[in-house]
């Protein structure tokens, strides 16, 4: 009941309708913990330099931190588990934010307010039915990572987000819903902060290439 409910709650925040069929979701993708879940970006192009074709090369930034080291198994066991976490998360987190732009970027263009909220009931509708199955897939940890990487992407909490398209009212209905489980729409995420620090780090590497 705890993990169903958190998860439904953030389908509030995936503001975006039905994708098109046979597309594999990150969810339904197997973790691989061995090789990259982000292709590294490599870009080569020219520019003009005083009359000169210049070659250039553009690559993802390479992160390098002090070799990560364990105060015991369990320790190592822990930080594995949060990788797997974040790399199964972190593609939904950018869906989320993909999503969230696309249909702020619509209702923007929509005459009147009874046009927008018209829209937002069937996006709402849509959400629903496109990701109640899919956030059913993550874990209870995972969908508590996964509200804190939507603030990470988009600089905004759920509850924030929720209120922005749904209301005041259905946002406080919603995070008054959430604390009853122990969860908090409100959530933020702090790089500094050392609950997220090893977490940044991970989605640091993961955003790279590099893990």
């Amino acid at each position: 009941m705890k993990r169903s409910v958190l998860l439904y709650l953030i389908l509030c925040t995936l503001a975006i309708s039905a994708s098109a069929q046979g597309v594999v979701h990150p969810e339904d993708k197997p973790v691989d913990m061995d090789n990259p879940t982000f292709v590294p970006l490599v870009h080569v192009g020219k520019v003009l330099e005083g009359g000169d074709s210049i070659q250039y090369m553009q690559m993802n930034n390479v992160y390098v931190f002090p070799k990560q080291t364990f105060s015991s198994p369990k320790a190592k066991q822990k930080y594995d588990r949060m990788v797997y976490n974040v790399k199964r998360v972190l593609p939904l987190a950018k869906e989320a934010k993909a999503a969230i732009i696309e249909t702020y970027e619509y209702i923007q263009t929509l005459p009147d307010k009874k046009a927008r909220d018209e829209h937002l009931k069937y996006v709402e509708k849509s959400v629903k039915k496109e990701y109640t199955p899919r956030i059913k897939k993550l874990t209870y940890t995972q969908g508590k990572i996964l509200i804190k990487l939507i603030y990470r992407e988009c600089n905004s909490t759920s509850y924030d987000i929720i209120k922005a398209f749904l209301g005041p009212v259905r946002a406080t209905f919603w995070q008054a819903f959430a604390g009853l489980f122990g969860a908090s729409l409100k959530k933020q995420f702090d790089p500094n902060d050392e609950e997220d620090r090893q977490t940044e780090r991970i989605v640091l590497l993961v955003e790279a290439g590099q893990l």
